[in-house]
């Protein structure tokens, strides 16, 4: 799935339209309190404006529902940008519009500007045609490095390359590279480890990639049910018992296939899900009364030992409720082991990026994906709009 990047186009002098994901946290007052996905796209910015480059970027900000929210205006993003790239970026008030189009034929080679939220226009989640003809007029090329929203369907993502040469930026590019590597052609021994609330949000991938691993590890609220299937009492664990029977056919179809299923074999278990419950560790059954809370020192050493072996690593969804310090030894664990190996490691966004991040690793993966819905639906097997409408390597000329 080779696409055009920004190093196979010209950029000096071009109005570059750039879809970026600088959806940040904000704090009440409108503070910016965790800039790594302006910090992601900085690479593929710097590159633009090396390149001569006119840099329109474009993104949305919260869920402001298609009207003006004073806290969701990205004029705190442009300051933060900026501050980043040594150089002044201009937070326009509009992302479409005369006025808009002006500032933008006015822009030098080496020029940033920042859009106005996206979303304040609902246009923009509808993928309207004109709306995405109006974005259109902005550039001459169209550059997504925004993977996070690459599976929606809007006029930034997707409706706009229907007017532009569309190519991706670096991020995009290594999302693209790493995940299709991993469905495609991935070293082995392959393992894939899920965890996470509900087994519900990973039937897809779980059977996409039952196909290719040669081991899954299961752990957080989705073993239980897979505990369950297997006889095993659970006490009062997040389980769907309606996925019961799916759980079933996946070990079923695991064991035709010769794919290792390794579930936990102990837990630390807590009277309720809270900092100050009671905890105990509990091999095999779950009494009644208690609820699953993080995997045990058993299933920690027995993750660990399948992984020492491993080439190439997915993982999605934390193996506890690793958010409250109790019940983080072993998501803290993976996530430490994984940054030891000699493998590709590769985190599939979401609360497993949280986690590397909070234990201080993620330096230490091959790739930490910005996009916890899309890298799910990619590693599904699904075309993803925002990477589709990018134009494909071979025999295209821009």
């Amino acid at each position: 799935m080779a696409k055009l990047t920004i190093r196979d186009v010209p950029l000096a002098g071009k109005r570059a339209l750039t879809r970026v994901d600088f959806n940040v946290p904000l704090d009440k007052s409108g503070r910016i309190t965790d800039d790594t996905r302006i910090r992601a796209a900085l690479p593929t910015i710097q590159y633009l404006v090396k390149g001569g480059a006119r840099v329109v970027l474009m993104s949305h900000l919260g869920r402001p529902d298609g009207k003006v929210v004073e806290l969701m205006r990205m004029q705190p993003v442009a300051v933060r940008l900026g501050e980043l790239l040594g150089r002044p970026v201009a937070a326009l008030d509009d992302c479409v519009g005369s006025v808009v189009e002006s500032r933008v034929q006015a822009l030098t080679d080496g020029d940033v500007v920042l859009l106005e939220n996206l979303r304040f226009h609902p246009e923009e989640e509808a993928n309207d045609k004109a709306f995405a003809r109006s974005l259109a007029r902005l550039g001459d090329l169209y550059v997504n490095d925004a993977f996070g929203t690459a599976h929606r369907a809007h006029a930034s993502t997707a409706g706009v390359a229907e007017f532009l040469p569309a190519v991706s930026g670096f991020l995009m590019e290594k999302e693209i590279e790493y995940l299709g590597r991993a469905l495609t052609n991935p070293e082995h021994p392959f393992v894939a480890i899920f965890g996470g609330a509900k087994v519900s949000d990973k039937i897809a991938v779980v059977k996409q990639l039952l196909g290719k691993v040669d081991v899954m590890l299961i752990g957080g609220g989705m073993a239980y049910t897979f505990l369950a299937a297997q006889g095993v009492a659970v006490g009062g664990s997040k389980l769907e018992k309606e996925k019961i029977g799916f759980a079933k056919e996946i070990l079923d179809e695991a064991q035709r296939r010769k794919v290792q299923m390794v579930l936990p074999s102990d837990h630390l278990v807590a009277d309720r899900v809270d900092p100050t419950a009671q905890v105990k560790t509990v091999a095999g059954a779950i009494p009644d009364g208690w609820a699953g809370v993080d995997i045990g020192p058993q299933t920690i050493k027995r993750f660990q030992e399948v992984l020492a072996s491993a080439k190439t690593v997915v993982w999605n969804g934390p193996v506890g409720v690793f958010e409250m310090a109790p019940f983080s030894a072993g998501t803290k664990a993976v996530a430490e082991c994984l940054a030891r190996l000699k493998a590709t490691t590769i985190i599939g966004g979401g609360d497993s990026t949280a986690a590397v991040v909070q234990f201080g690793v993620a330096d230490k993966m091959s790739h930490v994906s910005t996009g916890g819905g899309a890298s799910l639906e990619f590693l599904e097997g699904r075309t993803l709009p925002g990477v589709a409408a990018l134009k494909d390597k071979e025999g295209v000329t821009v």
